[in-house]
């Protein structure tokens, strides 16, 4: 089997080959772990809210003008694409003598 140095030592780490690089036929055993217990819906419920209270929520002012510059970035990529599908527009028509 070719491989490289890096390739040999994680194969190895893994179990997957010996200490020539020679393949194992054997597979390890998977480890076999308890299963998490779930928890229930108000416990997760309680968790957001914690988790949310913990969020850097941005002032009314804030919200206004990230969503105008939101809104003006909008309308400034839609202009150069409507000009650039004109311009391409027009090449093609001058290009076939439409």
């Amino acid at each position: 089997m070719s491989m490289n140095r890096e390739q040999k030592r994680m194969m190895q780490r893994q179990g997957e080959v010996d200490a020539d690089g020679e393949p194992i036929r054997q597979r390890r055993q998977q480890q076999n772990r308890p299963a998490e217990e779930r928890a229930g819906f108000t416990q997760f419920v309680r968790e957001v809210r914690a988790e949310l209270r913990k969020v850097a929520w941005p002032s009314r002012s804030e919200t206004g003008n990230y969503t105008v510059v939101v809104i003006i970035t909008i309308l400034a990529i839609t202009a150069i694409v409507a000009g650039l599908d004109w311009v391409f527009s027009q090449s093609v028509l001058e290009l076939f003598d439409v």
